[in-house]
């Protein structure tokens, strides 16, 4: 029997089918019992499509247990997290850092880039990490977990991060003084560019549940943060000296701000966002420090508070040390429910029980939106405005304003209080505006 060409290549096409396509053609996703592992410890090579790349043949995926993780909850598990995004970093291409369901006792952790051969990386939070409650671990500067210096990181997989915060809480001495020593922030970013956090859960951090620090186009989403009302300065989100942030479709619960606005801020985001309990969503405080950057281009819309303190505030310093600026603010289409001071400016912020104001406060604010801000207010002022005395506001419009007193009662019982400030009115006013 004579074989032609036409044969050869098909028996050819054949052998390449059965040597390669079970583990090839049909290994798509991340199967770890059918991928080729490379002869590193904890390294999977899985061929796996990237969309938005069509060169890359797949990615590589470190998994925290190949490195000696426990997930008992008892054993530290630091030193394997560390020996896992050390090799994750110094790993090429499309990466992925595997943390399973389990328990992680983890101490102090940093995960430091830059990556440099990464064209991006994604940890799946699948466990519940325990932050190690010892505070003799963490040194006058280390929060819990810090990124840093990383582009392109993907934070997901609706893992838990708990800061174990209870047993700091008493030691936490910011509240009644100014010269305190700052407890651990659960998860903080810091110099990172491009980053996506989706899906988690911050629970108990020992002071801030995340700090954004110098980034520049984060996103963040669907999140869920929660302390109890008490809980000393565990605000759930805090934003400073950084560019273009979006938060989204979040729950937050707290005893500080739900989230807060430092300075030196451009271009962020907050939208939907369900707050309470908490101190609400805040810009600031401002004006407490020399050389501090400038505010502008913050949109916080759709929105809603519940039982908090405060609902939107914008919070400065008096006696500041030098001069700054809030500009281009809009707060739009928020809800209040049963809110204390639904829409505050306060320029004589004091948190302690006293404060001594010898110069008002020298931060600027100017162009400030306040749209469809609509809802109860739990206290007969439910629109506060007082500005500074050095530095007036300017332009400060209200539009579309109806707040009631909380439990009924005459629809106009809310009132008004401003200084230092000509308000623009537009629209629905309940309350009545300041004469």
């Amino acid at each position: 029997m004579s074989i032609g060409i036409e044969d050869v290549k098909l028996h050819f096409l054949l052998s390449i089918f059965f040597c390669f396509g079970i583990n090839g053609v049909f290994a798509t996703g991340r199967r770890l019992n059918t991928a080729e592992s490379s002869p590193s410890r904890g390294i999977h090579h899985v061929p796996e499509r990237n969309p938005f790349n069509p060169r890359d043949s797949g990615s590589v995926l470190f998994n925290v247990k190949s490195f000696g993780a426990r997930a008992d909850g008892r054993t530290d598990d630091s030193k394997a997290f560390r020996a896992a995004w050390k090799a994750a970093c110094r790993s090429a291409g499309i990466v992925n850092l595997i943390i399973p369901k389990g328990e992680y006792l983890i101490g102090p952790t940093k995960f430091t880039g830059p990556c440099q051969n990464v064209s991006s990386l994604t940890i799946e939070v699948k466990g519940y990490l325990k932050a190690s409650a010892d505070l003799s671990k963490y040194d006058s500067s280390a929060d819990w977990i810090e990124f840093g210096r990383v582009e392109g990181l993907t934070l997901t997989g609706g893992g838990t991060f708990d800061g174990e915060g209870v047993k700091a809480w008493p030691y936490n001495k910011c509240p009644v003084t100014s010269r305190c020593k700052l407890l651990p922030t659960n998860i903080k970013f810091v110099a990172m560019n491009k980053t996506v956090v989706r899906g988690i859960t911050s629970v108990n951090s020992k002071f801030f549940h995340i700090a954004v620090v110098e980034c520049n186009y984060f996103k963040g989403s669907k999140l869920k943060i929660s302390a109890p009302p008490n809980s000393p300065n565990t605000d759930g989100i805090h934003i400073e000296r950084s560019s273009f942030v979006y938060f989204s479709r979040s729950h937050i619960g707290t005893g500080d701000d739900c989230v807060s606005i430092g300075q030196g801020n451009s271009q962020v985001t907050i939208t939907s966002i369900t707050c309470g309990p908490g101190h609400g969503i805040s810009v600031g405080s401002l004006g407490k420090y020399r050389n501090e950057g400038d505010v502008s281009g913050l949109v916080v819309r759709d929105c809603t508070m519940r039982e908090t303190s405060n609902g939107i505030r914008i919070k400065t310093w008096a006696n500041s040390p030098g001069s700054s600026a809030a500009t281009n603010m809009t707060f739009e289409n928020i809800v209040m429910n049963n809110v204390t001071n639904p829409i505050i400016i306060d320029q004589a912020y004091c948190p302690f029980e006293s404060c001594a104001f010898k110069a008002p406060s020298r931060v600027r604010l100017r162009d400030i939106y306040f749209k469809n801000i609509r809802g109860t207010s739990s206290s007969a002022v439910a629109v506060m405005l007082e500005c500074s005395r050095g530095i007036p506001c300017e332009n400060v419009y209200l539009q579309d304003v109806h707040l009631d007193l909380a439990g009924g009662g005459h629809a106009h019982a809310t009132s008004s209080s401003c200084k230092y400030v000509r308000v623009k009115y537009s629209g629905t006013q309940i309350p009545p505006p300041c004469s």
